[in-house]
């Protein structure tokens, strides 16, 4: 029994990176077995997440060809060959999209996709056709002459600056908190500052951010590590504010022992003593904004869309902005941060002049 106990508090836990990588691979095994190729040659330009994103994906896409298709109502989803998907057409990919706007999982649970989903969906079966094409393993891309689902383009939701000194403030003071929210504000204040004016202040995404160790911060140089989507390892910088709020967080959070091994050189723990996760994040900034500003649904993404935002009025140049936000195709960065913003559209309102007397 003593034995059993020590054994069981010695073992560390499964990092998450490793429970995603046990989980991509169990969806690849019930993929056509070519199909562990394609996710071993995206390795090097995508996340886990994203694999793992379009693993399920293309096991739906293998379900609809076996189970909804007269083509190959005669195969299972792991018997589809790549001569198969030579013969698919971009008809049969586009009723398949359609297909995913509302149907039945194979354990009987119904699911719906909106635009973004089926575009995603699209995009999985783009990106493994481009692959064995690439390959010469497949003559054709009929994903690629499929008509992709029309998206409607959202506003760009962000933090005016104002808001944002307000959210500042709010950390400071906790002033609009309830009184339970304030007792939690009271111990994680200094952690809670340092996160968000890091994320404000550098624009990095909420997975690169609890991803920071302690090691990865250069105060010298005012700079950190992040990893980026696939792996990559970039050094970004910081202004004197985030300095300030790491270096008083620092003084707190070398005084903590986490919990875990693993976590020991964790840079925002938890006040369980773990390292924070993504959904504590969103939490947290949820928490923070809805007193600030309670019209807008503000998450991590949003700080990120606010620093991008800020950053291409400031300097004008929207592949600087791509780079510092680690954007790969900078269409991506020009759609979602070269907006004007409403300051800008108010100012212009009588430069246009309707009668001669004006």
């Amino acid at each position: 029994m003593n034995e059993k106990k020590a054994k069981k508090q010695t073992s560390a836990p499964i990092p998450k990176q490793q429970k995603n990588l046990v989980q991509l691979r169990a969806l690849i095994a019930q993929l056509p077995a070519y199909c562990e190729d394609y996710f071993i040659g995206m390795e090097s330009t995508s996340s886990v997440l994203t694999r793992i994103n379009y693993a399920h994906d293309l096991k739906i896409f293998f379900q609809y060809l076996a189970y909804h298709t007269e083509e190959f109502s005669e195969k299972e989803p792991r018997q589809i060959t790549l001569q198969d998907l030579d013969a698919v057409t971009p008809q049969m990919i586009e009723r398949f999209i359609s297909y995913t706007t509302l149907y039945e999982s194979q354990n009987g649970i119904l699911r719906d996709n909106q635009a973004s989903g089926k575009e995603r969906k699209l995009s999985a079966l783009r990106s493994m056709y481009k692959y064995f094409q690439r390959q010469e393993m497949l003559k054709l891309n009929p994903a690629a002459l499929a008509v992709a689902p029309r998206k409607h383009e959202k506003p760009i939701l962000r933090l005016e600056p104002n808001e944002v000194a307000a959210l500042i403030r709010l950390v400071e003071n906790g002033e609009g908190l309830s009184p339970r929210q304030k007792k939690i504000q009271e111990k994680t204040k200094k952690r809670d500052m340092a996160l968000l004016t890091l994320m404000l202040g550098t624009g990095i995404r909420v997975s690169e951010c609890v991803g920071i160790n302690m090691d990865d911060i250069d105060f010298d140089a005012y700079s950190f590590r992040v990893f980026r989507k696939g792996g990559a390892s970039v050094i970004l910088y910081f202004g004197d504010t985030v300095r300030q709020a790491l270096l008083e967080y620092m003084e707190e959070r070398k005084q903590i022992v986490p919990v875990n091994p693993a976590d020991q050189n964790a840079l925002f723990l938890s006040l369980q003593r773990k390292r924070i996760d993504v959904r504590s994040v969103e939490n947290l900034v949820k928490k923070y904004a809805a007193v600030v500003t309670p019209l807008k649904k503000i998450s991590p993404h949003k700080l990120r869309s606010t620093f991008g935002t800020n950053l291409y009025q400031q300097s004008g140049d929207i592949y600087l902005v791509a780079d510092v936000l680690g954007h790969s195709d900078v269409n991506t960065t020009r759609r979602h941060y070269a907006a004007q913003s409403d300051e800008n559209r108010r100012s212009v309102i009588n430069m246009v002049k309707l009668r001669d007397d004006e």
